[in-house]
Parts: C-alpha cells; structure tokens; sequence
C-alpha cells in the first residue's frame, strides 16, 4: 500500500483527524475503477462533464481566496491555481470528452447533478462567510486528496485504460501543486494561530471544515459510480 504523500503538516493533521472519510475518499470503488480499468467508460465520461462543473466554481473560490490573502505570497498561489485550473485541468477535460463528441459549449453549459452543487457551494460559502484559513480547509482536499489517488493509483494501478488521468495527478507537475499547497497553508496557519495551530480553538472548527469538504468528495465519487 503506497504511503501516504509528505504534503505538510496542516495536511497530515487534518488527514488524521479526518482518517476514516480520507480512507473513503482515497480508495472509493470509483478510484479503484480508474486503477484497475473496470470502470465503464460512460460513468468516467459523466464524471468528467460534472468535474468540469465544478472546476468552474472551483477556480471561483481559489479566486477568492486572493481577495481573503494577506500575504503575497497567498495572492500569488491563488492566482497561480486559478490559471492551472482553468488553462490545464479543465483542458484536459475537454479534450478527454471531445473524442466522444462533447463540446467545450456542452461542458460549460451542462447541468450539474445535486451532489456537485452542494460541494460547490460548500466551499464558496466557506470562503465568502469565513476567513482565508476556513477557505483553504475546504478546498485541501481537493487538492491533497486528488494528489494522493495520482500517486496510489500510480503504484497501484493495473490497467493502462485510464492512465492520462492517473499521469496527470502522479507527475510532477501536479504533485509540486500539493506541496507548495501545503507549505503555504503551513505558513498561514502559523502566522494566523501560532506555531501550536493545531491546540488553537480555531482548529476544531477548521478540521470539521476539512472533513466535511472530504464527505463531499466522496458524494462525488458516489454521483460516478451512479452514472448519468
């Protein structure tokens, strides 16, 4: 069993915190789908067209998170992210469902299923009724989970039938996201709660944002698994 990645100490905090809903998340029968080829191709095709969903409300709140920085450096990495998601993630999508005759105008305009909508709004409401800090525990997992299935399913995998999308979140490229994700949440924990951020009284409250962000990527797997 691959070990769990070194993303930080934020990460391996709120991983552990959360271990039951991360064990779920990170190896739901979809994800063993993609590692093993068994997943049929139209349930991988419709989690695509609703993932590109909500890469647009992602980057969304990942722009929001420049407006909740105080730092530049935070600025700086939201931006970034912003432009990775709409100009490299998202584009991977659409040329992955163009060869079944599916439109970026089709993509953008595609309705999306109630559990993409209430992961969605979870985490821009996080951002717009909280601070920076309750921004970034509900996008981690996202970031830190898809990450981690990129490197499980690197080593784990058995089937080529999925290996783009596997490559994508195992290559290097993706996995220096995570990490610099996790240092800068580093650094603005400490600078916002202290060096002891984890026996602060905010910390509660953002672990449970973080697990629920993570039960949310679950009901996502479980849309998936459903299919259209």
């Amino acid at each position: 069993m691959t070990n769990a990645p070194d993303y930080g100490r934020a990460f391996a905090a709120w991983r552990k915190a959360s271990e039951t809903s991360w064990r779920d998340y990170t190896r739901h029968d979809f994800v063993n789908g993609l590692g093993d080829g068994t997943l049929p191709r139209a349930n991988f095709i419709h989690y695509l067209i609703q993932d590109y969903v909500y890469l647009i409300h992602y980057s969304r709140a990942w722009a929001l998170g420049v407006v909740k920085a105080e730092t530049l450096d935070e600025m700086q990495l939201c931006s970034a992210t912003v432009d990775a998601l709409v100009n490299g993630e998202m584009q991977l999508h659409v040329q992955t469902c163009a060869r079944d005759g599916i439109s970026e105008a089709q993509l953008f305009s595609a309705a999306e299923e109630p559990e993409n909508m209430a992961y969605t709004r979870y985490v821009l409401e996080a951002g717009f009724s909280g601070g920076f800090l309750d921004l970034m525990a509900a996008l981690a997992p996202c970031v830190w989970g898809y990450g981690e299935i990129g490197a499980i399913l690197a080593n784990e995998g058995s089937s080529e039938t999925y290996r783009k999308w596997i490559d994508t979140y195992a290559g290097d490229d993706y996995q220096t996201a995570c990490v610099n994700v996790g240092k800068l949440l580093d650094q603005a924990l400490i600078a916002r709660l202290g060096d002891d951020f984890e026996n602060s009284p905010s910390w509660p409250a953002l672990c449970k944002k973080f697990e629920t962000a993570t039960r949310l990527e679950i009901g996502f797997w479980d849309m998936g698994m459903r299919g259209a």
